[in-house]
């Protein structure tokens, strides 16, 4: 397929997208008030200063008071002891005014990531990373409670964009827990055709040039070039990478996996960085939180 030399793919623009999800949420949370006098809470974990992930939670804390969602924080030393964080989540989850708990990771060296995401109630898991949320989005006919928010807000940005993930060949790039992986299992459901792209996969241009849908989630900046996508294709774009500027004020932009002005010429659809997945990320982290309250207060 030809596209003509002056070809601009469509933009997806996921703060526009998720700032509808948002509105959705707040009026879903003022009813829930309404009718049972009761809001989600949301607890936020973050464990030692690391300025990324202190402003990834302020920028969770801001999006739950703008919805009506209450946010717990807890803040706790670099140095607190495992049992120590082991014994504040389980104090959460007995905690009826919580209905969804996040941990921010990474978390400290001396703290076993697996072992603290294990302790969370699975009622109250809204990142969706539970092996027992994981397995039951790997089996066929079940339904974990919460979808891993990032995976959800890929295919939301597709279905919101009206473009068609039943029948189609879906090429997810980068196997990890957190996008990689559940990811590619959401397209399974959705009833794409799925390839998973990785570090060891032999020819990656090959296989990523015949996919209708590309989900980049490698972490290689601008590793995906125009040539490599499919005419027309929709891409999604998850990567986060900062690469020096010398002409900003930081001395560095973010870029994603894709060379997204090379993908523009040849794309259907093509998520920006930053401003594409990211907002939506938050946006599937307030509805996880609200499906989980609704769990509970609607009983």
């Amino acid at each position: 397929m030809a596209l003509p030399v002056d070809h601009k793919a469509n933009i997806i623009d996921g703060k526009i997208i998720a700032q509808t999800i948002r509105s959705e949420i707040a009026s879903e949370v003022s009813s829930l008030v309404e009718k049972y006098g009761k809001a989600p809470g949301l607890a936020v974990v973050i464990v030692g200063n690391r300025k990324d992930s202190q402003s990834y939670v302020n920028m969770k804390r801001k999006a739950c008071a703008e919805v009506g969602i209450i946010s717990i924080d807890i803040d706790l030393p670099e140095e607190v002891p495992e049992a120590e964080l082991i014994a504040k989540v389980h104090e959460l989850n007995a905690d009826p005014s919580v209905h969804g708990i996040l941990v921010q990771l990474p978390l400290p060296k001396h703290i076993n990531e697996e072992k603290v995401l294990t302790e969370i109630s699975i009622e109250k898991d809204v990142d969706g990373f539970h092996p027992l949320n994981i397995g039951k989005l790997a089996m066929k006919d079940r339904n974990p409670l919460f979808l891993p928010c990032t995976p959800k807000g890929c295919i939301e940005l597709l279905k919101r964009s009206g473009i068609t993930i039943k029948g189609k060949r879906a090429v997810v790039v980068g196997r990890s827990n957190i996008v990689g992986l559940p990811v590619s299992l959401l397209l399974l459901k959705e009833d794409a055709t799925v390839t998973i792209v990785h570090s060891r996969t032999a020819d990656p241009q090959s296989i990523i040039c015949e996919a209708d849908i590309v989900i980049a989630a490698a972490g290689q900046a601008m590793m995906i070039k125009g040539s490599w996508i499919k005419p027309g294709a929709a891409v999604i774009d998850v990567g986060t990478n900062a690469v020096d500027d010398s002409s900003r004020k930081s001395g560095y932009r973010l870029v994603g996996d894709v060379d997204f002005a090379e993908a523009c010429k040849v794309a259907g659809w093509v998520t920006p960085v930053p401003g594409g997945v990211g907002p939506m990320t938050v946006a599937m982290l307030l509805k996880n939180t609200l499906d989980g309250a609704k769990r509970v207060i609607c009983q």
